[in-house]
């Protein structure tokens, strides 16, 4: 028997052989496609970034800050430390112990373990300057 060519009715404009490529649903059961806004998508999409990008940027900033007022103690406690070693000292301190730092008339500065209150009536300095606690590094940290 000899085969017929088939020959399809419906025009050869309005098929294809690869439905999947097609923009739209090529029949009644295919899922619904819509277009996308794309400058929507790309105008949320940067809105996101933008507004997290930000979130970062404060953070970062925000770390910044706490780091420059670290750096600031550090320098100042580095500025009292020099001070005090300047200090006329008639003892050696210890670690983690409280002095005081006097001024006398002649301007030089003395370290004690006398707390201004205790002194009495009469002080032998001209000024009190600070209540200062010796650190393990050897720095001081100033109390009062």
């Amino acid at each position: 028997m000899s085969e017929k060519e088939f020959t399809n009715p419906i025009d050869k404009d309005k098929i294809t052989e690869t439905p999947s490529t097609l923009p739209y649903a090529h029949h009644v059961g295919s899922a619904i496609i819509k277009p996308e806004d794309k400058g929507r998508i790309k105008g949320r999409a940067m809105a996101a970034m933008v507004e997290q990008t930000n979130s970062q940027m404060q953070q970062i900033y925000e770390q910044m800050q706490l780091l420059a007022q670290q750096a600031k103690k550090l320098e100042q406690r580095v500025l009292v430390s020099e001070k005090i070693y300047n200090a006329e000292m008639n003892f050696q301190p210890v670690i983690g112990h409280t002095y005081y730092l006097y001024r006398r008339k002649n301007g030089k500065q003395v370290l004690s373990m006398v707390a201004p209150e205790n002194w009495g009536k009469t002080i032998p300095f001209e000024a009190f300057e600070a209540k200062v606690k010796l650190l393990a590094d050897h720095t001081w940290e100033v109390l009062d």
